[in-house]
């Protein structure tokens, strides 16, 4: 993927792509807005899923520890995973103890992450997403651009293309109605689900003080992996803990209401460990670090980590609602995407060191986050990082060089202002700098700047004594 600037400035220019988002995004936002104005204490169950949310991150150590027990007790077999490569080779390797090659998944960000679904097709696994945005995504070889919504920049027309192409039961004639598509993409997914044997599931929580997970879903897809194939392998980023039940009950209203604006979840599902006769006979958790604790002993960034993945920082953020989820180049597009991305990947490379810098600083994420993340404050610390590990640069080093040199002296800095002053006429004609000559056009490739003005403040202030004496000649 190349730097956030590259990729969105081919983004802005699809009209059809930012129409699409505009008009997803608003009516997400609208709805959410009237279900968190129902609630009157929405203040305080957000304070208490930050307050839950930093306790766990606190003390990690100690839950992961008792969740493995306790998964452990209930039948279940606990797996760690340092990265995605060891991740990805786990899970391939229970799959293939069973000797199938087909597995239905239940959508999940972490399996996104890992490339799980690469992963096995290198080892001959088929992997068949489930859930009806992810299905629409893998059909049409492309990549999700929503958290929620995977297949946001696709409109009705585009799906039923699609289906038509991709989909080799899919009936003839089919339309663009929605009803007509779902029913299709039923019909579809019902013979997988009947026919599969192993299952990957994301997890939405972790119960530590009962081994069980949780997975939250719209569609009843999650239910029938969850429930029908006989074995199950469970994917799960190491921060998706919470201590107790008591503190599920803050998730399980914050979330619906932040995400899909409802007031309830319409499937929501909990398993923990294995019964015999009773689901599938073999599970599987895979406790994935990938990042997350170096992202921990971060004191700024690692607030990053409370994320519910419920995208209210997308459908609020300016950024997003034009240049749309893949020039972000990451399965965590949007504002937390810039701030958890460069985090558990590491800032070196283009596109990472670019996301910090993928937001207008305006704040609405963070008014609309349920856990009160404070994406701007991550991102002013991640632009700062990125400067400082960046050794690509070196004319913006040499600039910044010259200014300290130039700063440090009074004699120097008043030449250099007379300097600026004498230069508005060749660079700033018109009152605004719009282009800027060789390596300086990066920056007026993005930005307008004001033109230096006629006389500096401390040319005007020792021509007026310091304002005390008329300007007879009219300097400013």
């Amino acid at each position: 993927m190349p730097a956030f600037p590259d990729a969105a400035r081919r983004a802005v220019g699809d009209t059809r792509l930012r129409h699409n988002l505009a008009h997803a995004t608003s009516t997400i936002r609208g709805r959410r807005a009237g279900a968190v104005a129902e609630l009157d204490d929405w203040g305080a169950l957000r304070e208490a899923g930050k307050q839950i949310k930093d306790h766990v991150l606190a003390n990690l150590g100690h839950y992961l520890r008792l969740l493995e027990e306790n998964v452990t007790a209930a039948g279940g077999t606990v797996h760690w995973a340092r990265d995605a490569a060891e991740a990805n080779r786990i899970v391939a390797d229970l799959v293939k103890a069973t000797g199938e090659t087909e597995v239905v998944k239940v959508k999940s960000m972490a399996t996104q992450e890992i490339g799980l679904n690469e992963a096995l097709a290198e080892e001959g696994i088929a992997a068949y997403e489930t859930d009806l945005a992810e299905l629409i995504v893998q059909l049409g070889d492309d990549r999700p651009s929503h958290i929620l919504v995977p297949a946001i920049h696709r409109n009705r027309s585009d799906i039923r293309d699609i289906f038509r192409r991709e989909m080799p039961d899919a009936p003839e004639g089919l339309s663009d109605s929605p009803a007509e598509l779902a029913e299709a993409a039923r019909r579809h997914l019902r013979a997988k689900f009947l026919s599969a044997k192993v299952a990957v599931s994301g997890v939405n929580f972790a119960v530590a003080d009962t081994g069980t997970l949780v997975v939250l879903e719209s569609e009843g897809n999650g239910r029938m992996c969850l429930t029908l194939p006989e074995t199950l392998i469970s994917v799960m980023g190491v921060e998706k803990l919470v201590p107790s039940w008591r503190d599920l009950e803050v998730f399980l209203q914050l979330l619906p209401r932040s995400s899909t604006a409802e007031r309830m979840n319409p499937y929501t599902s909990t398993w923990t460990g294995s019964t015999p006769g009773d689901g599938p006979r073999d599970f599987h958790l895979v406790l994935l670090d990938n990042g997350r604790t170096a992202t921990l002993e971060d004191e700024v960034g690692r607030q990053a980590l409370r994320c519910i993945r419920c995208s209210a920082c997308l459908n609020v953020c300016p950024v997003y609602a034009r240049a749309g989820g893949h020039a972000y180049g990451s399965p965590y597009p949007g504002p937390i995407g810039a701030i958890l991305s460069p985090q558990i990947r590491g800032i070196g490379s283009e596109v990472d060191s670019s996301l910090p810098y993928a937001s207008t600083l305006c704040g609405a994420c963070f008014e609309a986050c349920p856990v009160a993340i404070d994406i701007p404050e991550v991102l002013v610390h991640l632009r700062a990082r990125a400067v400082e590990s960046s050794r690509k640069h070196p004319g913006e080093q040499m600039v910044m060089g010259v200014a300290g040199w130039t700063l440090r002296s009074p004699a120097r800095l008043g030449l250099a202002q007379k300097a600026a002053s004498a230069s508005r006429w060749v660079v700033g004609r018109n009152g605004r700098i719009r282009r800027l000559p060789g390596p300086l056009s990066a920056w007026t490739d993005t930005r307008d700047a004001p033109a230096p003005p006629r006389e500096s403040f401390r040319a005007w202030w020792e021509r007026t004594e310091g304002g005390t004496r008329e300007d007879r000649r009219g300097g400013r």
